[in-house]
């Protein structure tokens, strides 16, 4: 077929597409979240019935893509880098239950943390549930990884971790498709206990998944994703992973002067780092991220061979991998060329004129700093979490997906009043709403607002599983109804919304207090399509 012009993320949703997919799984979050889209909108989506409505968390995501496996279909989980926080209970024991139907999990890691809370590297997830890893260099390994992957999956009956960077996800490249392949039948597994994980089971399937890592290190040993390239200056050999070997080849256009293992799958390849080793004075391992192949390679060779990287200084231990870095830690002058422009300097987001967080947060601020000097506000991940910013600095807290309510009820419990909590919706039923079980069950005495736009604004406005449910999902908690409260975020409707607030924190139990807009993009973009 022709080149197609895809991003990272939408190589890795037309390979799946190409590959048979029956069902893609994802909660949306930056930067993979394109993967899904792309998928709700290709034709063939519609036409085979393919699974594509977003899940309301990773967790779930990742279980259900588990069950389509287990009737022997193909599946695709997506999520940043975080998610895999969120997911990593059945993420992990997916290693020992093992796979029916291919099951690829992706991993969108955030670098420099565009959008995110860490820096976190998911190649340590994969490391830890010892499966089989993919990291592409480029759009087109990530096309062909995913594409191949799922019949890997199924040879190996195994998941298998694909994790990407924020470059490639969202960066275009020429990409040559496969032919397309039909949906597989429904299947079983000839072992009917498999996916039972009872401890009597769990241990054998443990110690069956341990003898298999020779295995799959001769895997990677024989990929094509892993490259040994000799070079005639053995002074420095120089491991490249994933897009780390793209940016290495940027300055080396001609051909790198040093041997280079380019690595796109793990575990480590032991043949070609041993060659490399072998015939080099010292290391250079490029990789976006975290350490994870330097700490291996340091404990791995035990030689006396040095090695260098980010644990030593030689490239930064934070932020992201680029060509300039990799230039300046194989000792080529940096040649930069042009200074950044004031007009294309980084600026901090600010939530929209007329967002109706913005007037949730003023209201909320001008009642608990005028009359509640002691208040804290635990908020959570969304538009929102901009509250933080001026002119607001309405918020004390950000920590991950839910944690609002919950450390609201821990300051709580140990005495402080007010304890507000502020979350958005489809945080509230991602993770929040097992937080406000636990202050129901003890009758907590905090308040809890949750800001409601009808969609999941930050990543661009897809569906909301809470929408038109979250006064029912809080009665069914266990909240009292009258102590649940809805508003509609509006200047004129400033007063009202003033007296809900005192009255609802001078409510000593659990209260919800529910300020009701759309998002306005949400609401633009609704308008443009008529």
């Amino acid at each position: 077929m022709s080149k197609q012009l895809l991003l990272g993320d939408e190589a890795i949703a037309q390979a799946a597409l190409d590959a048979g997919l029956s069902g893609v799984y994802a909660y949306p979050g930056t930067p993979s979240t394109e993967i899904t889209e792309y998928i709700q909108m290709a034709p063939i989506t519609s036409e085979q019935n393919i699974h594509s409505r977003w899940c309301a968390n990773e967790k779930t995501a990742m279980e259900a893509a588990l069950g389509m496996s287990f009737v022997g279909k193909r599946a695709l989980v997506c999520m940043k880098h975080v998610g895999m926080n969120v997911a990593a209970d059945c993420f992990v024991n997916s290693a020992m239950t093992g796979v029916k139907g291919g099951l690829i999990v992706v991993a969108a890691d955030d670098p420099s943390m565009h959008s995110s809370q860490n820096e976190q590297d998911s190649r340590f997830y994969g490391d830890f549930s010892l499966i089989p890893m993919y990291e592409p260099s480029n759009q087109q390994e990530a096309y062909d990884m995913v594409y191949n992957g799922f019949e890997f999956s199924e040879k190996l009956g195994e998941p298998v971790l694909l994790r990407m960077v924020t470059r490639l996800a969202h960066s275009r490249s020429g990409v040559k498709r496969e032919d397309q392949k039909p949906q597989n039948n429904i299947a079983f597994s000839d072992d009917p206990r498999q996916f039972i994980l009872l401890p009597g089971i769990a241990r054998k399937r443990y110690k069956l998944l341990l003898a298999r890592q020779d295995e799959f290190i001769k895997a990677s040993e024989e990929s094509p994703y892993n490259k040994f390239i000799d070079g005639p200056n053995k002074k420095l050999g120089i491991i490249a992973c994933g897009i780390g070997y793209n940016y290495l080849m940027e300055n080396y256009p001609e051909g790198c002067e040093y041997p280079v293992l380019k690595i796109g799958q793990y575990p480590l390849p032991k043949k070609q780092l041993l060659q490399l080793v072998e015939s080099c004075d010292e290391i250079l391992v490029l990789e976006d991220g975290q350490p994870f192949v330097e700490k291996q390679l340091k404990g791995y060779l035990g030689i006396g061979i040095k090695v260098k990287g980010r644990l030593d200084g030689t490239l930064s231990q934070d932020g992201e991998l680029n060509p300039d870095s990799v230039a300046r830690a194989v000792g080529k002058e940096n040649k930069s060329e042009f200074g950044i422009p004031s007009v294309v300097e980084m600026r901090p987001p600010a939530l929209c004129e007329g967002c109706g967080h913005r007037d949730m947060y003023i209201t909320l601020t001008e009642v608990l700093k005028e009359e509640y000097p002691s208040h804290k506000v635990f908020s959570d991940i969304g538009c929102y979490t901009l509250g933080a910013n001026a002119p607001f600095n309405a918020i004390n807290s950000c920590v991950d997906m839910g944690a609002s309510i919950t450390m609201a009820k821990g300051a709580a419990d140990g005495g402080l009043h007010p304890s507000v909590a502020v979350i958005g919706d489809s945080t509230f039923t991602h993770s929040g709403m097992t937080g406000l079980l636990d202050c129901v069950n003890e009758n907590s005495n905090v308040t809890i607002v949750i800001s409601d736009n009808e969609t999941t604004a930050m990543t661009g406005g897809q569906d909301s599983a809470g929408t038109g449910r979250i006064e029912a999902i809080c009665t069914g908690l266990g909240v009292d109804p009258a102590h649940i409260r809805v508003v509609v975020p509006l200047k004129k409707n400033y007063e009202e919304m003033k007296q809900i607030i005192r009255e609802e924190i001078e409510y000593r139990g659990v209260s919800v207090i529910i300020p009701r807009r759309e998002c306005i993009q949400t609401l633009a973009r609704k308008k443009r399509s008529k």
